[in-house]
């Protein structure tokens, strides 16, 4: 095996702290630097890891011992930071949303092709390795084509410990920018990914957390099929109930509904809350789990897939198939780290040393985003939106059509 990639991580809070055991399981990436406003996670991060530590994402990136940089900042830091890694010839892994504006998002595609520096946008549920194995039967074509696509989605996002920008839908808060890109990644990987057009409506139900806490939004592919995406983020009925009460990372759970709305009102106010949020971040490197007996496969709430010839679920411990044999699951073992992000190192790993293209490069984020802002356009005008900056999943596709 070649050398490591040498990755610099850039902010500590929860994603990242969901990324490391990943990060640190994979004999492939060695974690090679950090950068974080606050000094306090950051040096204790530089000491645990024996890395340099740096204060802003443009110096690590300019750090000649570092490969790529992860970006798991605010969203409204992304495409600045994204622009001057690739300035520099880094490479970069970025939290989703690539930006907050199609336009920004297409900057960093062409700064990544000025350059020549890659660009992976991770990590979305599309990575989850039974979405993958879906992706997989879609595309060897045994059971036809896809028609509809379903992602449902109820759990508690508004009511988990925010800063006051994640409440605020112009600086990237509530779900448009948080959740839905999740939905909307995923489909149209299964879809092909190129669609056609949205029509939306979106809900706030809580003057306290004002930002869209909910939608249900209809997507047509150039292809004819349809996707139908549900999401709400207010606590109450919990799409975790369908799968047997295993939470988001895949872990057993129990029933719970409204626990984090109780807690937050206990909480006391503002500054309290301010106060969980940066708890979330470094306090020290990650155990791995003693007891896997209660780890399963991530989900993203419920994902069913009809194609002409069965439909497909993601299930809590593989793919579950139902066609004119009955239904039978296609097993996914759950025994890699835990969360278990590697496949999106995969696609790091694969864009960066091996030199293939990935498929969640900038343009694929860019149409991304494109699906979320007419989401919002399409709910505020009550309208069907068309798109024009969608992209095919497969890579060389894309190429033929800018040559």
């Amino acid at each position: 095996m070649s050398r490591p990639l040498r990755l610099g991580i850039v902010g500590l809070g929860g994603a990242t702290m969901s990324m490391l055991p990943s990060l640190l399981a994979d004999p492939r990436v060695r974690i090679a630097g950090v950068a974080d406003v606050d000094p306090t996670g950051r040096d204790r991060f530089a000491a645990d890891l024996g890395v340099p530590a740096h204060d802003r994402a443009e110096d690590l990136a300019a750090d000649p011992g570092v490969d790529a940089v992860y970006l798991a900042t605010p969203h409204a830091l992304h495409a600045g930071q994204a622009i001057a890694a690739l300035r520099l010839g880094t490479h970069v892994l970025v939290e989703k949303p690539l930006a907050l504006t199609v336009e920004d998002c297409l900057a960093v595609h062409e700064a990544s092709r000025a350059s020549g520096a890659q660009v992976v946008v991770g990590h979305t549920h599309a990575y989850d390795r039974p979405v993958r194995a879906i992706r997989e039967i879609i595309a060897s074509g045994r059971l036809g084509r896809v028609a509809m696509i379903n992602s449902w989605y109820y759990g508690s996002f508004l009511y988990r410990p925010r800063r006051p920008e994640e409440l605020d839908t112009a600086r990237g808060g509530g779900i448009l920018f948080n959740q839905v890109p999740h939905q909307v990644d995923l489909v149209r990987l299964l879809g092909g990914g190129l669609v056609r057009s949205v029509r939306s409506a979106t809900f706030v139900l809580d003057p306290q957390r004002p930002t869209e806490g909910g939608h249900s939004t209809f997507l047509q592919f150039d292809d004819g099929a349809a996707a139908s995406l549900v999401y709400s983020g207010y606590d109450r009925f919990d799409t975790d109930e369908w799968h047997g009460w295993i939470d988001e990372n895949g872990r057993d759970r129990t029933p719970e509904h409204g626990a984090a709305r109780r807690a937050l009102r206990a909480a006391g106010g503002p500054d309290a809350e301010l106060g969980l949020k940066a708890a979330r971040g470094y306090r020290g490197l990650p155990q791995p789990p003693a007891d896997r007996s209660g780890l399963h496969q991530p989900h993203f709430g419920v994902l069913l897939v009809s194609c002409e010839g069965g439909d497909l679920r993601a299930g809590p411990d593989g793919v579950v198939v139902y066609d004119d044999r009955g239904a039978r699951t296609i097993p996914i073992p759950c025994d890699g780290p835990f969360p278990d992000k590697s496949p999106v190192l995969d696609d790091l790993y694969r864009a960066v040393v091996l030199g293939e293209p990935p498929v969640h490069d900038a343009a694929w984020g860019a149409a991304t985003v494109e699906v979320c802002r007419a989401v919002a356009t399409s709910a505020r005008e009550r309208r069907e939106v068309l798109l024009e900056h969608q992209v095919p999943v497969d890579p060389a596709q894309r190429a033929a059509l800018t040559a």
